[in-house]
């Protein structure tokens, strides 16, 4: 998939402010989580993700606690 498709990409900091939890949870959850969205290393000290995974991730928890 195209990094278009993926919509933007965020830092990590950024991404765990855009989910509303702590960068150290963050990189917990990116470890212990399986189905947590991949990073992508762009280079040895940048690493992205991209909001689209991190809102489909996100969704799909909130669907599982609806059920």
């Amino acid at each position: 998939m195209s990094a278009e498709a993926q919509g933007r990409a965020l830092r990590p900091s950024k991404a765990a402010e855009h989910l509303g939890i702590g960068v150290s949870t963050f990189w917990r959850y990116a470890k212990t989580i399986p189905d947590f969205p991949k990073p992508v290393k762009l280079s040895p000290r940048c690493t992205i993700f991209f909001e689209s995974q991190l809102n489909a991730w996100l969704a799909s928890r909130a669907s599982s606690c609806r059920a």
